[in-house]
């Protein structure tokens, strides 16, 4: 991967590469735009295959986060972070507290969240070491775990799509479409799994439209 290319093409800001022996700390932090505010993009740990996966990772869901903070009218730019490791079994206190030095260390161009692989507590290890992260536990003032409002976001902004979508449609004014109608859920990740789940819905991957 040619990045200082890559990094030209899409008007990045800055790339940075966190090593540390001790913890295994291994991530990438990308900050791609900065105009509107700093940068606010998740903290996401997969076991990627190769360096160059973990990289481009980054550098396109930083981007894709500019466009939503803009998009949302928030004062706010796109970063993302990416930790090469299993979530599963990799995760320490000082592989944590060693990436929050180097959130820290970028004196608040980036802020950081939770994402896919990890969760509050391990955002409440990287706040030991900055205040440059959200999502933590509500002990200490913040909103906690933020994926409930995703789920809710999620279902409501189906619902006007799934409207517009039968409006196209040659049925009767008197019909109830919604009574009849259901999205299949194709992909089940941890937002959409907890969406379904935590509803009364007959089956894991059929949302009905009632």
């Amino acid at each position: 991967m040619e990045i200082f290319s890559y990094l030209g093409k899409y008007d990045y800001e800055q790339l940075v590469f966190c090593s540390d022996e001790a913890s295994g700390l291994k991530a990438i932090i990308a900050i791609h735009d900065t105009t509107l505010g700093p940068a606010l993009g998740g903290c996401r740990m997969w076991t990627y295959v190769r360096e160059d996966d973990a990289i481009l990772d980054a550098l396109r869901l930083a981007r894709g986060m500019t466009y939503k903070a803009a998009v949302s009218g928030l004062n706010l730019g796109g970063g993302k972070t990416v930790i090469m490791g299993n979530p599963k079994t990799d995760k320490s206190e000082a592989l944590f507290r060693s990436l929050g030095r180097y959130i820290q260390g970028l004196s608040g161009r980036y802020i950081t969240a939770e994402d896919v692989g990890t969760n509050v507590h391990d955002m409440d290890l990287i706040h030991t070491e900055t205040d440059y992260v959200t999502g933590i536990s509500q002990a200490y003032g913040s909103s906690g775990n933020p994926r409930q409002s995703l789920r809710l976001a999620c279902f409501a902004g189906c619902r006007p799509r799934l409207r517009r979508h039968l409006a196209r449609m040659t049925w009767r004014a008197s019909a109830s479409p919604f009574k009849v109608s259901a999205v299949s859920v194709c992909n089940l990740p941890d937002t959409s799994r907890k969406l379904v789940a935590s509803s009364s819905w007959p089956t894991s991957t059929t949302i009905p439209f009632a």
